[in-house]
């Protein structure tokens, strides 16, 4: 029986909203889900690094909620 885990990157909007991306993984394959607009791609490496590539092209949320700001 494979193991499930999740997690998730979230990045915040310059309008305040955050937006979400889910990391899963069940075994050896991983798929990220974006929750504000269903994106959804498997990933075998790098999946955070796709995540927030996808979040930052797609719905320009770029602030890190742990504080760190993004690069200009």
């Amino acid at each position: 029986m494979s193991q499930i885990d999740e997690s998730k990157v979230s990045r915040w909007d310059r309008h305040g909203r955050e937006h979400v991306v889910r990391v899963r993984r069940t075994g050896v394959q991983r798929t990220i889900r974006c929750d504000t607009c269903g994106w959804r791609k498997g990933a075998q490496f790098l999946p955070w690094l796709k995540a927030e590539e996808h979040l930052a092209e797609a719905h320009q949320a770029t602030v890190d909620p742990a504080g760190a700001q993004p690069s200009r």
